[in-house]
């Protein structure tokens, strides 16, 4: 997988914004000091990129790179879904900096604008190289074997911190989608609470589409156990899903019935390349925070 994280093979970038250059005050009119620059990095796509987006997403497509793409048997410790329907939960399709297509997983959670989705910094940003864009991003929340049950949503601005753009730190990304059919996404779907700040106790249940044999990324797996502290700001859990279950959601509080949890964390590598036992995801703390509160007002 593409750099030293064993998710990154179905990775994702994006642009990075400009930061604003303000002029310095004279000594004889020195205003208030400036509100610091937010420390996130953004992109907007416009409204024939969204649109493109969705032509080009046909679902024949999203089976062909399912088809395209075999990262071995899935493993032991990764399992089937057979509860309800978890409707936040999808993939989210892509063309990469290198014109491949690809896909990541996300979800969608609760915000103010309810058009919020959340998924790893990695989905649409290449770490530590801030002018890569990725193109034509849909989330398809629900997809199970072809199957687009809610529709397919065109992303329209992407933010990660800073700090994932220029040094490959906090790997969190948050998306805004348009809406489909006048109706907004957890209008649809229905969103999962973000926690912020918790502390890793505590069983968590990760979900994710990786592009491990026989599901090949058109069935939703997932994995449960104790999420604990690991280095760098990050949790880790016994799970040994692969590529392609980049960016899904780690819910703690999770009730099989509803579909609904707590989003603490999301999938971004593993402990290898190859056998990985662990995930490990980011701690959402201030950073993550940053990026979310950005992505519910676009």
């Amino acid at each position: 997988m593409r750099g030293s994280k064993l998710l990154r093979r179905l990775s994702a970038v994006a642009l990075a914004s400009l930061a604003a250059v303000g002029a310095a005050p004279s000594l004889a009119t020195a205003a208030a000091p400036a509100s610091p620059a937010p420390e996130v990095a953004e992109v907007t796509y416009t409204a024939k990129e969204r649109k493109d987006a969705l032509a080009y997403w046909t679902a024949a497509r999203m089976r062909k790179v399912s088809e395209s793409v075999d990262l071995g048997p899935t493993g032991p410790l990764t399992k089937e879904w057979r509860g309800a329907p978890v409707k936040t939960v999808g993939r989210l399709f892509f063309v990469n900096a290198d014109g491949a297509d690809t896909w990541c997983t996300a979800t969608a959670v609760k915000s103010g604008n309810r058009s919020v989705v959340m998924a790893a910094g990695h989905c649409v940003r290449r770490g530590a190289s801030p002018f890569n864009t990725y193109m034509d991003l849909v989330f398809v929340p629900g997809y199970a074997k072809g199957s687009r049950p809610y529709g397919a949503f065109p992303v329209r601005a992407t933010v990660t911190p800073k700090s994932w753009a220029e040094e490959s730190r906090t790997d969190i990304a948050a998306l805004t989608v348009d809406p489909v059919g006048g109706r907004r996404l957890t209008d649809v779907v229905g969103g999962q609470p973000v926690g912020f700040d918790r502390a890793p106790a505590g069983a968590v249940t990760s979900f994710g589409y990786p592009a491990t044999r026989p599901q090949r990324g058109e069935e939703l797996l997932h994995c449960s156990g104790p999420a604990e502290a690991a280095p760098d700001d990050e949790w880790r859990m016994p799970c040994d899903m692969s590529g392609g279950a980049s960016g899904g959601p780690w819910l703690a509080d999770f009730d099989a019935r509803s579909g609904l949890g707590t989003l603490v964390s999301v999938n971004s590598h593993g402990d290898a390349l190859e056998g990985s036992t662990t995930m490990s995801g980011p701690a959402l703390g201030a950073a993550a925070r940053q990026v979310y509160e950005r992505a519910q007002r676009a």
